[in-house]
């Protein structure tokens, strides 16, 4: 769609929030979205976050308000998904009604029951219970009663409307932007920078213009779920509205950073939403199992800084971050989301600092419940590897695959948005 297509709005807050005030969801029945032992998305890691959090003191700092993770009602959930869907999820719930093989073949049809979204007593309540507390930021947020949210439990973006996938029941980063602009939202950005590609988002977005959906992650040539390329840039009545940057496996920490710095900025300035949503799925990292990328913690907090001050400059501060993926439970996924706690909340850790004895203990404790080898290298906030990446504007390599990556994405997405791919 030409650029001037796209009316420039401001970022006016329904209310105005305290800038000091931070919103943290959280209840501990969110730890009920539980796959079972053996599934890679094991809510210990939500666990670690909130001791290293708490250990750390960040849960301590002033201006900080717990939000509610209300279980979300089906209206609210059809705001993306399929009825059909929904009572899938409520039938494979049932903890007194085993499954007959019937019942499992069509519970496939919605992508429940294999070993990627395994069925388990209460799933449709735990996995409404993350939809709502997305929607509960958003309310607070467009309220006034916080300036930022942080749902550590949300990010599950490869739900799709008829179908859950990637470990995703219910897409709660897709309903909550739903709800956002059904509340009088003009203009909603998400960024979603987990090593996967946000496919369900694009997909329950792609035909609203509204709603601007940006994914970072690695090729879907090499990795599930094998979507995510430059040409796809949403609907017809949309043009422009799906952005994707591809990167290539093994993208380093500092290409990494020099691809979203070369993307990002430029396209949230010239895109001005009124409020931005973002992902932060830690699998980038180096250490995770299930990806590719060569990402550090230090890569990580400067992204969620370069995030958080985008949304300062563009909407007012107004940002709602989101987890999502990550499957190194005990190694990576809490020092990150600790991370993403204190970069919304005021400033990070030191990335030099030794973590918490008592954060320690609790890590080694949940090792041990795992039949995890212990890791007694791992006992810093960062990853001791300083950034050194060198910026977009010092020049493009042709040579360099990441550079024709980047490069591609810019060619595919920027016209559409005023900006010029050589030279913005």
């Amino acid at each position: 769609m030409p650029a001037a297509v796209h009316p420039t709005t401001s970022a006016p807050s329904p209310a105005a929030a305290d800038p000091g005030v931070t919103g943290v969801v959280w209840d501990e029945a969110l730890l009920e979205y539980d796959f079972g032992p053996y599934h890679p998305m094991a809510p210990i890691r939500l666990q670690l976050t909130r001791a290293l959090a708490r250990s750390a003191g960040v849960l301590d700092r002033p201006g900080i308000l717990e939000l509610p993770a209300p279980v979300a009602r089906e209206d609210q959930i059809a705001l993306v998904h399929e009825g059909e869907l929904i009572a899938a999820v409520q039938r494979a719930s049932a903890a007194d009604a085993p499954l007959t093989a019937a019942d499992r073949a069509e519970l496939i049809r919605y992508g429940i029951g294999g070993d990627d979204v395994p069925a388990f007593a209460g799933m449709h309540t735990a996995s409404a219970r993350i939809v709502g507390g997305a929607i509960a930021a958003i309310d607070a947020i467009r309220a006034g009663q916080v300036r930022r949210a942080v749902h550590i439990a949300g990010g599950m973006h490869h739900a799709k409307p008829a179908t859950s996938s990637g470990f995703c029941v219910y897409n709660d980063a897709a309903v909550a932007i739903r709800h956002a602009l059904d509340a009088g939202e003009q203009r909603v950005l998400y960024i979603d920078v987990d090593v996967h590609h946000g496919d369900g988002v694009e997909r329950a977005l792609w035909d609203e213009p509204r709603a601007i959906t940006l994914s970072l992650h690695e090729t879907g040539k090499q990795l599930f779920p094998g979507t995510g390329f430059v040409q796809d840039r949403g609907g017809q009545g949309a043009l422009g509205s799906a952005i994707n940057v591809p990167l290539p496996p093994r993208t380093t920490a500092d290409g990494w950073v020099r691809a979203i710095g070369a993307t990002v900025p430029a396209l949230v300035r010239a895109i001005r939403p009124t409020l931005l949503v973002t992902q932060h799925g830690a699998d980038t990292h180096r250490a995770d199992p299930l990806a590719d990328l060569t990402v550090t913690l230090e890569a990580q907090v400067a992204v969620m800084e370069m995030l958080r001050e985008l949304a300062d400059d563009v909407c007012g501060g107004r940002w709602l971050a989101l987890g999502g993926g990550g499957y190194a439970v005990i190694d990576v996924v809490p020092r990150s989301w600790a991370q993403l706690l204190a970069v919304a909340t005021g400033e990070a850790l030191p990335l030099d600092a030794r973590l918490p004895e008592e954060y320690l203990v609790a890590a080694a404790h949940a090792r041990a419940e795992h039949g995890l080898s212990p890791e007694p290298g791992l006992v810093m906030t960062g990853d001791g590897q300083p950034l050194q990446v060198r910026d977009w504007e010092l020049g493009f390599d042709p040579e360099d695959e990441l550079d024709r990556m980047i490069q591609a994405a810019r060619r595919a997405a920027f016209p559409e948005w005023g900006l010029d791919p050589f030279l913005d």
